[in-house]
């Protein structure tokens, strides 16, 4: 193997073949490529890209340079897996995980953790006194086989590749690779085998592809990747011009859950999760339609079963599942802050990222260390855009946690407030769910039914 050559190649636009691409994986995973020039490899296909083909490979590569659930462990139920390229406020796994194992489908997930203004799954779950997310992959199997769902930390030796080549890719400003991201993520999924994938890409300011030809193309090579590889694949396209649900904050977020799962709780979050779903079931079984299976899982909701898987899941993990009844026993902010508006209006933008950056600034982030600094930090929205606001009315609440080294500060409550733009017209929510990507093809979808209330 020449590493060279193979640099040479992507340097002018060349393809790589499948054993080159092979080889090359293999060797890194191994320590056998030295760092300097898998840098200098990725930042040729950073400037030249990877066609679908190498995609593909790449991605098939990775997933098999570590360890993997083999495939049919769960048969003969279906198995589903769900992916969210991560935004603000982004608790949807904690909703749509109990939901579809209520509905029979397990789930066997293995989730990381974020560096940036909240935590990942793995965080919000870890703000739940006593819960274990440390599992290995046959507890994962085991534990999401007795109860049809289990979350887990990814493994060291899971995808070994792509945990190295991330950290690399950091380093060297190369992160916002399509190819390379759509492989990052495929590949985790590809090795934990699920019969079904659903991915929920999002699209706004505050996601991490602001522009929606991005975000398509993303979705469609991952489709792609799945579909080639015997997983049944779809993804949805959502917006994130305004953070998801009403907070933002790993305890905060899980409370939230717990009001989705009750059928309370922002419609916002609760209808995406029902949409998510709706297409995971049709995957499963082709003899269903996402309209039916969207009005089947609602009455999970209401019905109570979706909280009551969500709380033995809590429970089968060494978690407190007494939170679901009593969610004061989530960590709990030390002071809270009330943020109110100097104009009347409606709400007509939310600069999102803004909100995750104040997020972060309380302690709901992660340090240096790539600790969570304070679990019970974050922020609680009460409004959202296209709400009206009269002069003085409450926008948001800042939670400081008890870690925190001072109170909040003037000047982060003034960042908040100025992450609201408020004006005299009057407009709608934004849409929820933009498209639909498929084997078929992308579908541009209508949806501007779904407002942002609390109820």
């Amino acid at each position: 193997m020449r590493i060279t050559e193979m640099i040479q190649s992507k340097k002018v636009g060349g393809q790589l073949s499948e054993e080159q691409i092979h080889s090359l994986l293999r060797g890194y995973a191994r320590g056998c490529v030295p760092e300097h020039q898998m840098a200098a490899l990725i930042m040729a296909v950073w400037f030249n890209g990877l066609s679908r083909r190498e995609t593909i490979e790449f991605t098939r590569a990775m997933a098999e340079s570590g360890d993997s659930i083999p495939p049919g462990s769960f048969l003969p139920c279906s198995s589903a897996d769900k992916h969210s390229t991560g935004g603000v406020g982004d608790k949807t796994t904690l909703v749509l995980g109990p939901l579809l194992a209520a509905a029979g489908v397990i789930v066997a997930k293995m989730s990381g953790r974020s560096l940036g203004h909240t935590g990942g799954t793995i965080d919000k779950l870890e703000s739940i006194p006593g819960l274990s997310v440390h599992l290995s992959l046959e507890e994962l199997v085991s534990k999401a086989g007795s109860i049809g769902l289990a979350v887990g930390i990814q493994t060291e030796n899971l995808v070994p590749a792509d945990q190295k080549l991330y950290t690399l890719r950091d380093a060297t400003a190369t992160v916002d690779s399509l190819p390379l991201i759509a492989s990052s993520i495929m590949s985790k999924k590809l090795a934990c085998s699920a019969d079904t994938l659903l991915l929920d890409v999002k699209v706004g300011e505050g996601a991490l592809l602001p522009e929606i030809a991005d975000a398509q193309e993303l979705a469609s090579m991952m489709v792609e990747i799945g579909n080639s590889a015997g997983q049944r694949t779809r993804a949805a396209i959502t917006d994130m011009n305004q953070p998801l649900g009403c907070t933002i904050g790993n305890a905060l977020e899980v409370t939230e859950a717990i009001d989705t799962l009750r059928g309370r709780g922002s419609s916002q979050l609760r209808h995406l999760c029902l949409f998510l779903g709706s297409h995971v079931l049709a995957l499963c079984d082709d003899d269903t339609e996402p309209e039916e299976n969207y009005r089947n899982l609602a009455s999970l909701l209401s019905g109570g079963e979706a909280l009551d898987k969500f709380s033995e899941f809590i429970e089968n993990q060494g978690g407190d599942p007494r939170i679901t009844e009593d969610t004061s026993l989530l960590p709990q902010a030390e002071e809270m802050v009330e943020v109110r508006s100097r104009k009347c209006g409606c709400v007509c933008g939310i600069r999102t990222s803004e909100i995750g950056a104040a997020a972060q600034k309380l302690s709901a982030g992660r340090d240096a260390s790539g600790q969570v600094r304070d679990p019970a930090a974050g922020i609680v929205l009460q409004k959202k855009i296209a709400d009206e606001v009269q002069c003085n009315e409450l926008l948001a609440t800042l939670h400081r946690g008890s870690t925190a080294d001072a109170r909040i500060p003037p000047q982060l409550i003034d960042r908040v407030r100025s992450a609201f733009c408020i004006g005299e017209t009057r407009i709608l929510p934004p849409q929820l769910i933009r498209a639909l990507v498929t084997d078929e093809g992308i579908t541009h979808l209508k949806d501007h039914c779904v407002d942002n209330s609390v109820g």
